[in-house]
This record gives C-alpha cells, structure tokens and sequence, in this order.
C-alpha cells in the first residue's frame, strides 16, 4: 500500500492547485487571523505546499516568526518556494504528530504562541492524543485552530455529500478504485469525520475563547481556541 508520503509526493503539483483554488484563500485567512497576531511564533503542522504561510506571514509581521512542518519532501519544495521572500517564515521537514519543537525550530529562547493544523487531522490515526500535545506545546495562553472538511449537515449543502465522499475517496492512500465507486453511498469517510469530530472534542476542552466557523455550505470548519 502506498503511504502517505508516497502519495501526496506523487500529486504534488494537483495538491497545490487544489490547496490553492479560488475562494480557498478565504478559510486560510480565517484561520491565521484566529490565532496568530504581530510579533508571534505560530508553528502550522502539516504545511503541505504552503498554501497558508503568506497568510500567517501577514499576520505575524516583520517581527515574528512562522515555522511550516510537513513530511513529504515534494510538498515542501514548493512550500519552500512561498517562503524564500520572507527572512522570519521556515519550513522543515518534520512528522506533525511528533513535532521537534525547541531552540533549534523556532529559535532559541522563543516561546511558541500558537500552532496551526489545517486538512490534517484526518490523517492521524489518534489525533485527540496529536492535539492534547498541541496543547501541551503552546501551553496557557497559547491558541490553536484546526481546520478541516467533513460531510456536512447544513440543509443546502447535504445533497453534495456523495461528491465530497467522492472526492475524499479519491484523495486518499490506500483506496482502490471499488471504495471510489462505493463512495457516494456512505462509509468512505466515516473514519475521516471521527478523527475530525475527536481533534474538535479535545480543543474544545482544552480552551476558552472558542469559535466556530464554517465554510463552503458547512463542509469545511474553523475551530480555534485559546488554552486554558
């Protein structure tokens, strides 16, 4: 079976297109304007192509500081390429779910005030555990938003969900072209939306100052929360 690695560095260049489609730039700049202010260290796990680092970028300013992690070599090439106009925006390689954060990340002595997880919860096969870390990191004060896609229940957006369990069919390793043709009819993305529904519990019981916000008729939510 091909892992994930392998297969996001295959559709590296679709990825990108897709991570930067028209009315995309307005959840990634959502989610950098929840958690991230000037002058702040915001960590983004799972950076991908670094579709969200110019966003970040604008919000921490020229006296902060962004770090991308990702695992896939392909994908951080061209992340890298977002990131080579600005001095203070880096990207490693690096596992999310074991992210190894200190002085020689984010720069010595530099505490980290929030941590941005965007598509990517879904892949973690414990995420509750990958966001109470997250937590852990940024420690008090510090905020996390998570965004992520998921079958909706909004009224206008329900008869598109046998496309969206299309799509996630067809985005993810390890499916055959038989769970593809099953896709429209349920099941595909069951462990997509528990893994997604767990990573929202634990940031919802680890924070205060929560919101919620949707987009694309609730298919993808924002939520982001200051740790208590």
């Amino acid at each position: 079976m091909m892992s994930v690695t392998e297969f996001y560095g295959r559709w590296a260049d679709l990825y990108d297109r897709i991570a930067t489609a028209p009315g995309v730039a307005r959840w990634r700049r959502a989610t950098a304007e929840a958690v991230a202010s000037p002058g702040d260290t915001v960590v983004e796990m799972g950076c991908g192509t670094g579709a969200n680092l110019p966003y970040l970028r604008g919000q921490v300013g020229p006296e902060g500081r962004v770090v991308g992690l990702d695992l896939t070599g392909e994908l951080l090439d061209r992340a890298r390429q977002r990131a080579v106009e600005y001095d203070n925006v880096e990207v490693l390689r690096a596992d999310a779910t074991r992210p190894p954060l200190g002085g020689a990340t984010t720069g010595a002595g530099t505490d980290i005030d929030a941590i941005v997880g965007t598509f990517v919860c879904g892949m973690f096969e414990d995420p509750a555990s990958v966001v109470d870390e997250w937590c852990d990191i940024v420690g008090s004060g510090g905020r996390i938003a998570l965004l992520d896609a998921t079958a909706t229940d909004a009224p206008l957006g329900r008869p598109l969900n046998p496309f969206f369990r299309v799509f996630t069919a067809i985005g993810a390793p390890g499916t055959t072209s038989w769970d593809v043709v099953r896709a429209p009819f349920g099941g595909v993305d069951s462990v997509l939306s528990e893994r997604v529904a767990a990573s929202r519990r634990v940031l919802a019981d680890r924070t205060v100052e929560r919101r919620y916000e949707t987009f694309a008729l609730g298919f993808v939510g924002l939520l982001s929360g200051r740790v208590r």
